[in-house]
């Protein structure tokens, strides 16, 4: 007897650890309970440049993060495509593997302004770190009015923290009312102009990578005080009315070796830049960003979003949809001159019809070829004079100049340009106006087809996009797929390949189909079997389902997932 029991214990705790490492887990099936999110992509790549080509060929809403992880002893940084709302759901479902996680910032992407500021407390026993990130909220909501006449307030700022016990580290992100900035480039050369009090001293232009760059003696403390006083000096008499109600010098600090730096670091505006992610840490920290507990921004309640998605939402800085109304801010590369500049001598601009400055050209030179050749039909004799890329929703906006042909009034406009509306991921597009009129009936012409030439799936090249040979299982373990395994692996989202799988060709099979897929595949297969009988007459000893029919729902659910 006690033997039995022995045995039916051993096999229970197989079990028990078989479930452990392999559990049912829920998996992210949008259609049958969240129809309104978008279907399943999930995509690990070892190339960040292969991780945006196929972003570029995909035709669900994706975008690219980074992740860090180790594999096989190594300290990696993999790149992956997927949807907000898928990523969302695996990020706080599974911690542990997507804990080091970065949001991609695509080079040329419309964004918002943000701010990565940090000091170590050791080497700035006097600093007040809250008082120093209400200064520069206050300095810059200041200088977005007199730059580009946008109004913001605390209230917009989403204010992050990670400080540690050795350091004073947060994160700003400037959700402005109706405005962002052409690309990162453009919120780096604001950023840089209007603190250009602090990178000159008694004239002298001095670059802000000198700047950050410039170290004083260890033993010479007095030598960097007498250089904050200087900068105190400079930002008090710095020509621009706008600056002489602050004084800037909190700003400078002093780094862990005895330099001098500043309190915002003006190295993150750069192309593709990984920004850290709301409730991520650095790899082998465990320090996340969490909302500051002086933050004043309030999301708004929605139907279908909970607010720790909301606020992950809002911290995504390329997370800036196409409006209208949106002003797209514009600032060109600051040249401090000698005397010190001014917002006057940076040439800032804020994109509206009357007054539009930025690049001619796009990423997608045959698609700009393309609106050109729209542009001078028929004796037009039209121009790109700029263009936004709204990575959110795929759309490249085409500001034109000389040409105004409206569609909704079937004649040019006397004065107001138009703007032709390039949607990537339809391969369409189509006119809207910057006309008052236009405007306010919300017209937009009716959707025209890009030519097959001009579209991503052309333009990249079939099988120019590299096939990921990364998967990921329920657990969130990361591993490499052998190559007989990767062509089962195309199109599907999540892939649920266990090490044992992966040893023998015999295993395919199940390699191919997990224990909650089963599960998904019977209970359809019960449902249709329930239609074609009376609900009435209902009972379990009538519901036996054939073997065959099960392996037919099976093997249907698997080649409507590949397609």
């Amino acid at each position: 007897m006690k033997r039995k029991w022995l045995e039916k214990l051993k096999k229970v705790e197989e079990l028990a650890s078989q479930y452990k490492r392999y559990p049912i887990n829920t998996a992210y099936k949008p259609k049958l309970s969240r129809p309104w999110q978008p279907s399943s992509v999930w995509r690990l790549f070892h190339r960040q440049a292969a991780a945006f080509q196929f972003a570029k060929s995909c035709k669900e809403d994706v975008h690219t993060f980074a992740l860090e992880t180790v594999l096989d002893d190594t300290e990696r940084r993999l790149y992956l495509v997927t949807t907000y709302a898928e990523f969302w759901f695996y990020y706080i479902k599974l911690p542990q593997s997507l804990a080091h996680c970065y949001e991609v910032i695509p080079a040329d992407t419309v964004c918002k302004l943000y701010f990565d500021l940090e000091y170590y407390k050791s080497a700035n026993p006097g600093a007040n770190g809250k008082n120093m990130v209400a200064l520069v909220i206050e300095f810059f909501c200041k200088q977005l009015e007199d730059w580009f006449g946008v109004k913001c307030s605390a209230d917009y700022v989403l204010n992050m923290d990670s400080s540690t016990d050795e350091k004073f580290s947060r994160h700003l992100i400037f959700l402005l009312p109706n405005a962002a900035f052409k690309d990162n480039i453009h919120v780096g050369n604001f950023i840089k102009s209007a603190l250009s009090p602090l990178l000159s001293l008694n004239g002298s232009m001095v670059s802000s990578e000198a700047f950050l760059c410039e170290t004083a003696e260890n033993d010479n403390v007095e030598h960097w005080r007498n250089k904050k006083r200087n900068f105190q000096k400079v930002s008090t008499e710095f020509p621009c009315t706008a600056n002489q109600e602050f004084d800037l010098s909190p700003l400078i600090v002093q780094d862990k070796n005895g330099g001098i730096q500043l309190f915002i670091d003006l190295g993150v505006y750069t192309k593709n830049r990984n920004f850290r992610l709301y409730k991520s840490s650095k790899l082998g920290k465990n320090v996340t960003f969490e909302v500051a507990e002086d933050n004043k921004f309030v999301v708004k309640q929605s139907k279908h979003v909970l607010e720790e998605e909301q606020i992950f939402l809002c911290s995504l800085i390329s997370n800036v949809r196409f409006t209208d109304s949106l002003k797209v801010l514009t600032c060109t590369s600051p040249e401090i001159e000698k005397n010190g500049a001014s917002r006057q001598s940076t040439v800032a601009s804020v994109t509206t019809a009357s007054t539009l400055k930025g690049y001619q050209f796009s990423p997608y030179p045959e698609i700009d070829q393309f609106i050109l050749s729209l542009l001078t039909r028929e004796g037009f004799h039209g121009g790109i004079r700029q263009w936004n890329y709204f990575s959110t929703e795929e759309l490249l906006v085409y500001d034109t100049i000389n040409y105004r042909w409206c569609e909704n009034i079937g004649r040019a406009h006397r004065s107001n340009n138009v703007m032709l509306i390039v949607d990537l991921k339809r391969e369409m597009w189509y006119q809207k106006c910057y006309d008052p009129v236009c405007r306010a009936q919300n017209f937009k012409s009716k959707l025209f087809p890009l030519p097959p030439e001009v579209c991503l799936p052309y333009i990249l090249k079939e099988g120019e996009v590299e096939e990921s040979s990364l998967t990921m299982d329920e657990n969130g373990n990361i591993r490499e797929m052998k190559p007989d395994l990767l062509e089962l692996a195309v199109g599907k989202s999540m892939e649920f390949l266990t090490e044992d799988d992966l040893m023998t060709c015999d295993t395919i099979w199940e390699s191919c189909i997990d224990d909650a897929s089963i599960v998904e595949a019977a209970e359809d297969a019960e449902l249709v079997d329930a239609a074609d009988r009376s609900l009435e007459n209902w009972s379990v000893k009538e519901t036996d389902i054939p073997d065959e029919l099960l392996l037919q729902a099976v093997d249907t659910h698997y080649t409507s997932e590949g397609t």
